[in-house]
């Protein structure tokens, strides 16, 4: 008989009850140390006191009216984007799955209002995540994904990620963007250098196309920036937003240049409950902290303190582990056993990381972890390697 929640998941056997800073309890009382954030989503911690004051606060006024009338925490949203970001203007969606379709119809609308509505195809990256929609699957191209899901979605041209020699060869008549993540999440914590986004940028600019960043993962601190793009020095014309900017709560948006979106008018598209008074009273107070210069300091501190305790931990188990990459608080250790050995020996030591692909353990703590919670999963992180049998 099938299960009342649909068994689409494979679910780690542990019941969480209660959040608290980078610390989930579970309900039999054990203390977990959270380095998943619920993938990246818990920016902020559990229960932080300002999202939780602010959540509160507007539970107890207004909860839902709908986008047929005008959202004030929306627009004050809105505008904190617009103040610290390229954007000219915001939409927001309930998560970055629905980001990514926005961001797939603004491109290829922003061509047919050109008069060019041939130009629909998007070129894309293996290894890639965009979400699970109709348009994500079909971006990614992954057979994980799309087996048993088709007929796809046309019009994406999927290209070997690092193979910098096919892209501007792949650009045609029919390309309207090319889509890329700085920081392939789901991919293994694969970050594109800087030069490669420079010369994204440039070859866009060049051919005359939009360039779309996915960053849903490695964008709202995550990286030590704002956004991950920030570290290239570029800016995007699109840019899909998620996870972090809720704090926790569903939250999503595109972001755009008020010439990407200049297409996108009045009925061209829509959300129930995106960019409801309580998902923005929510990202504002996100906003207000993780723009804070000294907050995001605080971050590429941390990021290195803990950079160097893994390179430690990944020479003091050489058959266990390969090597650390990543950037900021979005750190990946390739493993030369199965990655998914090392994660539940972490849940045997009260440690919780998330598996990616290329055999990667994801490790995205909360941007407020402390440096003796550091300390201490890394110390855990030893115990469970210890238990791992090459």
């Amino acid at each position: 008989m099938i299960a009342s929640v649909l068994p689409t998941y494979s679910r780690a056997p542990m019941t969480f009850v209660k959040g608290e800073g980078s610390w989930l309890i579970e309900a039999d009382g054990r203390r977990f140390l959270d380095l998943g954030a619920g993938i990246a989503v818990n920016a902020l911690g559990h229960a932080h006191p300002a999202l939780t004051e602010a959540l509160t606060d507007q539970a107890g006024t207004l909860w839902h009216t709908s986008n047929l009338y005008h959202i004030p925490q929306q627009q004050a949203l809105a505008d904190k984007l617009v103040d610290a970001t390229f954007a000219d203007t915001v939409f927001f969606t309930n998560s970055g799955t629905e980001a990514c379709e926005l961001a797939v119809k603004m491109a290829r609308k922003y061509w047919y209002d050109k008069g060019q509505p041939d130009k629909v195809d998007i070129i894309t990256f293996s290894g890639s995540f965009h979400g699970r929609s109709s348009a994500g699957i079909a971006a990614a191209g992954s057979e994980k994904m799309i087996k048993g899901f088709g007929p796809l979605l046309p019009g994406f041209t999927h290209l070997t990620f690092g193979d910098h020699d096919a892209i501007a060869p792949a650009i045609t008549d029919a390309t309207a963007a090319i889509l890329i993540e700085p920081v392939q999440g789901e991919g293994g914590i694969i970050p594109v250098p800087d030069q490669c986004l420079k010369g994204l940028r440039d070859l866009c600019d060049e051919r005359g196309i939009l360039l779309i960043l996915d960053e849903v993962q490695c964008g709202v601190g995550r990286t030590g920036k704002l956004f991950a793009h920030e570290w290239a020095g570029i800016e995007p014309d699109i840019m899909m937003v998620a996870k972090g900017i809720g704090g926790g709560f569903p939250l999503g948006a595109v972001l755009a240049t008020e010439e990407a979106a200049s297409g996108m008018t009045a009925g061209t598209h829509g959300s129930t409950y995106g960019g409801n008074p309580l998902g923005c009273a929510v990202g504002c107070a996100v906003m207000d902290i993780v723009t804070d210069p000294d907050f995001l300091a605080e971050v590429n501190r941390k990021a290195g303190l803990l950079r160097q305790k893994l390179e430690g931990l990944v020479a003091s188990h050489p058959d266990v582990f390969d090597f650390v990459r990543g950037s900021g608080l979005m750190m990946g250790i390739k493993c030369k056993v199965t990655n998914t050995d090392v994660v539940n020996a972490g849940y045997d030591n009260d440690v919780i990381t998330v598996p990616a692909a290329d055999n990667t353990i994801r490790l995205l703590p909360p941007l407020t972890i402390t440096d003796s919670e550091i300390d201490d999963a890394v110390a855990r992180l030893d115990k469970a390697a210890t238990c791992v049998v090459p």
